[in-house]
């Protein structure tokens, strides 16, 4: 087997080039791999176009790319924590391919299991079968970028038939995730709501790297446990159980 543990965040990520495409784990902020994140942003890496379910806030996660003017296009499914997002986006300097959630996972599962498109019922009858959402806007409040129509076929799968609209795996060259605890083969172990959408980018990209809170030896992770096996898994780096967490949106309820 391969040990595929890397020295810091920087080693493992410093071959990323300019206009590389990337999947990112985490959910709101939850299993954000903001080690790596920011030793991209570190290394002046630009034009990246980033599949996510969102990016961040303005000052962590991915926002800080963003912030930075590093992300030429984003593929999500949720961008209403970020005022900076919403601005590039409608100024016409952000490209956008807005993508229901659920169809978004399916696609990164997609891609990594070697499935090229899938068919499902989630857009039929939308703008995201029939096309015209908007991806990129002029900066004068036209649309210079609009997505495209999309097959549509009728399927009769429980006796009633239906439409379903064709949606394509998403590939990219490089993934970034965050696990609580990994192997030095590349068996990844993740927290509770911090899975998210960790798994599913590690599958979808070329090169995964991985940062790990804990790193433990072969053989003590229970086979059983392992939520991603390392054949998906290309780097691992420690990052340490001290690292830095927040929450998108904290909700109190006073007690009187």
């Amino acid at each position: 087997m391969i040990d595929k543990t890397y020295g810091s965040a920087a080693e493992a990520v410093a071959d990323i080039p300019d206009g590389a495409s990337l999947a990112v784990g985490g959910f709101g902020l939850s299993g954000n791999p903001i080690a790596l994140i920011e030793a991209l942003l570190a290394q002046g890496t630009t034009d990246l176009s980033i599949v996510s379910n969102n990016c961040g806030v303005d000052d962590w996660g991915l926002g800080i790319l963003l912030s930075a003017r590093r992300i030429r296009k984003m593929t999500s499914s949720y961008v209403g924590e970020n005022k900076e997002f919403e601005r590039q986006f409608l100024s016409g300097e952000l490209e956008l391919e807005l993508t229901p959630q659920g169809t978004l996972a399916e696609k990164l599962r997609a891609g990594g299991s070697g499935i090229a498109a899938f068919f499902t019922q989630t857009g039929v009858g939308t703008q995201v079968a029939e096309g015209g959402l908007p991806r990129r806007y002029d900066g004068s409040g036209g649309i210079s970028v609009a997505s495209p129509a999309k097959d549509v076929r009728t399927f009769d799968v429980d006796g009633t038939a239906r439409e379903y609209v064709l949606e394509e795996a998403i590939v990219t060259d490089f993934a970034l995730v965050h696990a609580l605890r990994g192997d030095r083969f590349g068996n990844l172990v993740f927290n509770k709501a911090a899975r998210n959408f960790n798994p599913l980018a590690a599958m979808a990209g070329r090169v995964c790297i991985a940062q790990v809170e804990e790193l433990v030896e072969p053989g003590e992770l229970d086979p059983d446990a392992v939520h991603l096996p390392g054949v998906f898994v290309h780097r691992v780096v420690e990052v340490g159980t001290g690292i830095e967490k927040r929450i998108e949106r904290r909700t109190v309820t006073e007690v009187s």
